[in-house]
Formats: structure tokens, sequence, C-alpha cells
């Protein structure tokens, strides 16, 4: 065997000046990469856009820190008020799970998804090796990352204002992970939505799925207070779940059978929603 065999380049050899791999007849082909590799890749993509669009962070944010304080400042001395006897009710405690599930829902990276399909950087994605699901699934883990970091100054507020953990340092943690799982479930919400219509109008009224349950649930008064229409659609509302499971790493210490309702609901919201997002991406994907 000449050495000639072992170098790439010699096959070109004897060419003539300016002779190429392709003008030789050499097919080049995109190197395939692992499925981690693609999701890393989307997800870096995605959580590098974050800072440049706050616009569609910082209201996410603010407005929960709003309503917490207001509620703080109108309702606490009311609600603390009348409370049964010998039941001590803390309704900064209270109000906190609700102020961070407000923060997390509906936060996604499916406006910057729509934004991707306008201007034909989706379909020039198509047309690499990467793999479709890792499309999706890249901006949820992205997605996931930044609902965790909304918690952590909603949680500093209500530290600040005299809220403590029953379960300490990793109750915090699992109380996080409630958030930020449950804002990962509904972002297959929108994501549907953007897929299926490219229009950035209906991805930011996908938010609105969610406004009136989250009030038709145990936002303001425990189960027991609710009477008629609006607690029989608390009992169903998975919202009511997560909150009560959220709540008791607040002020009751470990509660399994609370903490796995939690969990559950957060499955089932994402049994509805994830299905319909991989839906749409096989719909948009087929079409081209």
């Amino acid at each position: 065997m000449s050495d000639s065999s072992l170098n790439p380049s010699s096959a070109f050899a004897g060419s003539g000046p300016g002779d190429s791999p392709l003008l030789a007849g050499a097919t080049v082909r995109a190197r395939r990469s692992s499925f981690l590799g693609d999701l890393k890749a989307v997800a870096t993509r995605a959580l590098r856009l974050i800072p440049r669009e706050p616009e569609s962070i910082i209201p996410a944010l603010m407005i929960p820190l709003f309503f917490f304080i207001v509620y703080i400042g109108s309702l606490q001395d009311v609600a603390e008020g009348v409370a049964p006897p010998g039941v001590d009710f803390d309704f900064k405690a209270y109000q906190l799970p609700v102020a961070i599930v407000f923060a997390v829902t509906g936060v996604s990276r499916a406006a910057s998804l729509v934004t991707d399909i306008q201007n034909g950087y989706f379909d020039r994605l198509l047309m690499t090796p990467v793999r479709r699901s890792a499309l999706l699934l890249g901006l949820m883990v992205a997605d996931f990352v930044l609902v965790c970091t909304l918690c952590i100054p909603v949680l500093v507020l209500g530290f600040a204002v005299g809220v403590r953990f029953e379960t300490g340092i990793l109750g915090v943690l699992v109380f996080i992970l409630l958030g930020g799982l449950w804002g990962l479930a509904f972002t297959g919400f929108p994501y549907a939505i953007a897929l299926k219509t490219g229009n950035p109008a209906a991805v930011n009224s996908s938010f609105l799925l969610f406004f009136p349950f989250a009030f038709l649930t145990t936002s303001q008064l425990p189960l027991d207070f609710l009477t008629g229409w609006l607690r029989s659609i608390a009992l169903f509302n998975p919202i009511t779940y997560l909150l009560d499971g959220m709540r008791s790493l607040v002020s009751e210490g470990w509660n399994a059978a609370k903490l796995g309702k939690a969990f559950l609901a957060i499955a089932g919201l994402g049994s509805v929603a994830f299905p319909l997002a991989f839906s749409a991406l096989r719909g948009r994907v087929s079409q081209k």
C-alpha cells in the first residue's frame, strides 16, 4: 500500500490548481450529531437569546410580584382575622405559591419560535440533519431553566416579608422544582399554537387559557371556604392541587399525599399539552 492511500488529500493531487473535492466528484455531507448534541445546541441558542428580549420576561415577573404585594397589603388582616380560632393562618405564606404560579405559567420561547418561522430560520433548520424532536425539546429545556430562575426573585420577596419554609432548604428546592415543572408542562400550549399558526398574536393570547382557571381555584381562599359552583370547579382544577402541594412545603412540612397530587396535576397538564405541541411540530415538518 502506497503512502498516498493514507492521505485523503492525495486523492485530489495532480488535478490542477484550484481543484477541490467537490470538483473531483466527492460528496460532502453534514455529519449527524447525537440527540443530546442537537438538544444542547437548540437549548443553548434559546438561552442566549433571552437577555436580548427582556420585554418577554420582565412583565412575567413584575405582574405576580405586584399582585403579591397588593394582596398582602389589602387582604392579609381580613384573611387572618376570619381564620377559625386556634388556627395559625399565615396569609403571606398562603399567597406565595400563587405568585410563583403566575410567574411561571405561559413563559416560553414560543414567540421566538414564531419569529424563526416567519424569517425562514426554522425552515433552514429542517434542511439540516438535526433531529426534529430536539427542535422543540431544546426550547423546552431553555424554558425550564428560565421558569426556575423566575421563581427566585419571587422567593426572595417572600423571604423579605417574613415567609419561612417548614421543610428547610430542601423544601425550597422542591418548591422551585414544582414551579418549574408546572411552567414547563404549560409550554405545550403556546408551542402548539406557534407551530400551528405561526402567528405572534395567537401565541401572546395563549396565556388566556390559564388566566381564568387561576381564579377558579384556591388562589384566594382555602377550599373549605369555597361554596357552590366555585367549589365544584376548584375540586377539578389541577391548579388547586399544585397550590396545595406547594403550600404544604411552606407551612406544614413534608406531606407526601399533597405533594403526590401536585406532581400528578403537573403530569395531567403535560399529558394534554405535550401531545398537542408535538402533533403541531409533525404537522409543520410534513408541510416542508
